[in-house]
């Protein structure tokens, strides 16, 4: 299938830009994350998955307990724009700033991000099964500052220059459908998953770990990017993280990040959470609108999350971002930061 994305010179097979290798689960997308002093949190999803022809956004806006949702998924088509029904994405300047824009008569924002450094090129995130590959994709975060506005029932929230994340991912995730033939021998499903972006006074800092049941990492790093530094002033270090749970729970109630940079700078960070927001709200593992999964030609639904009633039987709920105050050692200010956890299946180090 031929399409006006042909016409650049960005191909990196010899099959048109439409096609994505041959492996169902192909997906790209973009997450989008806004943070203010005061507790509102606006959050945001945006993805396309070639090999099934679906695609779907997601806008959440947390505040007062309550957590704002839009889904909305349509027929991929040709792959040529990005626009999600009322959601779309403007690339003001690429790796710098962008525009997310969503135009709902109920929960809609105009918000630019703008890059606070260049992007960082996580190390890839690759997971198999025995040989049969789980995960395998590439991801860039930035730190940013956010503009704008959001309106969310009935009243507009301005935007200054807040604190703000954004990511774009793509290769093989478990999209859309489960798959019917799971891999031999079977297996337990067992997922461990930190990321803790932190805005400091002048840099920002990343951490993310993804281990196995043993607490052996198999994916994790620390960076610190100074504000306005290009990737050859990022510095890369090492971290561990201890973590204190809500009892009963696997949910985080506080942590504390040690870790040292490759230059010999030491690093102590204390988080303290003073909320939280479900992933569910922008598609991750919910139990309707997960991402990739079809809805037919066009669909658009808003819901609600009373976020002071969760369930910690109910496994879609597992997935948190917390808002953290975060105290860092030498820094008399406290920084703000994200904790996102995600523990499924076995975990030893925490009894799980």
């Amino acid at each position: 299938m031929l399409t006006g994305a042909d016409e650049g010179f960005v191909h990196q097979t010899p099959e048109p830009i439409a096609v994505s290798g041959t492996d169902r689960n192909f997906y790209d997308r973009a997450y989008f994350g806004a943070f203010t002093a005061d507790g509102v949190a606006v959050t945001a999803a945006f993805g396309i998955y070639p090999n099934i022809g679906v695609a779907d956004a997601h806008l959440s806006v947390m505040r007062d307990g309550k957590q704002h949702c839009l889904h909305v998924s349509q027929y991929l088509g040709a792959r040529t724009g990005m626009t999600i029904g009322p959601v779309r994405i403007e690339i003001v300047e690429p790796l710098h700033e962008l525009r997310l824009i969503v135009e709902d008569p109920e929960l809609s924002c105009d918000l630019t991000f703008t890059g606070r450094h260049f992007p960082i090129e996580e190390p890839r995130f690759i997971q198999r099964t025995g040989t049969r590959s789980f995960m395998d994709y590439t991801r860039l975060s930035q730190g940013c500052e956010v503009s704008g506005s959001v309106q969310v029932g009935g009243e507009t929230l301005r935007l200054d220059a807040a604190d703000g994340l954004r990511d774009r991912s793509w290769g093989i995730r478990p999209v859309g459908a489960r798959d019917p033939q799971p891999a031999q021998p079977p297996v337990d499903p067992q997922f461990f998953w930190l990321w803790t972006p932190v805005h400091l006074r002048d840099r920002t800092l990343w951490w993310h770990l993804n281990a196995d049941e043993h607490g052996r990492a198999w994916n994790t790093r620390l960076t610190v990017c100074p504000h306005g530094s290009g990737p050859e002033k990022h510095v890369h270090g090492t971290a561990a993280m201890q973590l204190d749970l809500q009892p009963s729970t696997r949910w985080v109630t506080g942590a504390t990040l040690t870790g040292m940079t490759e230059d010999g700078e030491q690093l102590k960070l204390t988080f303290r959470p003073r909320g939280h927001l479900e992933m569910q709200g922008i598609g991750y593992r919910h139990p309707e609108w997960a991402h990739g999964t079809a809805h037919g030609e066009f669909r658009l639904e808003r819901e609600v999350l009373d976020l002071a009633a969760p369930d910690p039987t109910q496994m879609n709920r597992w997935h948190r971002q917390m808002l953290c105050d975060v105290e860092v050692d030498g820094e008399t200010q406290p920084a703000r930061g994200i904790l996102e956890h995600l523990f499924i299946g076995r975990y030893h180090p925490l009894g799980l």
